[in-house]
């Protein structure tokens, strides 16, 4: 038979379908034995309760800043473009380094910096790449910063797999903001909808930041492999 919910008095809502999921090793909880199940709400209908597809969206950029992050500084090859976005702290504020600086590749074994054009900046600069997590010590000469390549031993692979972690952990304080961000709108919306209406949105809600978790756990497994060979 399938669950309604009536909004009002006037009409029925059909908000969701239970869908059931079949393990082939089901995990039962202490004195249950009910498969799990997830909610899949009609999200047009609740629209004007909250847009689920804006919270999707921003738990979708969560996932993706961390793809970005993982392919720009997390990488057994260091290249120019993964030092574009490492923050600078200067007198006008936060600035990326590709903003004051020329980053250029002098060869496979070292990155170049030049600071002519924002000299007063090159310390920052140099504090930055330091302890931009990336295992980098640079060295400078007059206002050009040289980024000598670490080499690619072991333990340099082990600390490429901390700071993917140390990321991934970073993703998903993300991940649970925009779920509480979520989660306050929908408490300031309990007089539209019913306490059952309330609390389905809610369980999808979580249900969308447990997926997310999960995607994210398994791409830092994926580059886990990657790195260690």
């Amino acid at each position: 038979m399938e669950d309604k919910i009536t909004m009002g008095n006037t009409w029925p809502l059909q908000l969701y379908q239970p869908v059931f999921l079949l393990p082939r090793k089901p995990k039962v909880a202490k004195g249950k034995g009910q498969p799990q199940t997830r909610v899949n709400l009609n999200t047009a209908l609740v629209e004007d309760i909250i847009s689920l597809e804006e919270v999707e969206e921003e738990m979708k950029s969560v996932m993706e800043a961390l793809k970005d992050n993982f392919n720009k500084t997390v990488n057994i090859r260091t290249s120019p473009g993964s030092l574009d976005h490492i923050t600078v702290v200067t007198a006008d504020g936060k600035l990326a380094l590709n903003q004051i600086g020329q980053i250029s590749m002098k060869s496979p074994q070292l990155i170049l910096v030049n600071m002519a054009s924002f000299p007063e900046c090159t310390a920052a600069a140099i504090k930055a790449i330091r302890e931009s997590g990336m295992n980098l010590n640079p060295e400078v000469e007059g206002t050009l910063i040289r980024v000598p390549i670490p080499k690619v031993t072991r333990e340099h692979r082990e600390m490429l797999v901390k700071l993917a972690k140390q990321n991934t952990n970073k993703a998903k304080d993300s991940l649970r903001k925009v779920r509480t961000s979520a989660m306050n709108k929908l408490k300031k919306s309990k007089d539209k909808a019913s306490e059952d209406t309330i609390r389905l949105i809610e369980k999808q809600i979580s249900q969308m930041a447990d997926d997310t978790v999960a995607e994210l756990d398994r791409h830092l497994a994926v580059k886990t492999k990657e790195l260690l060979g």
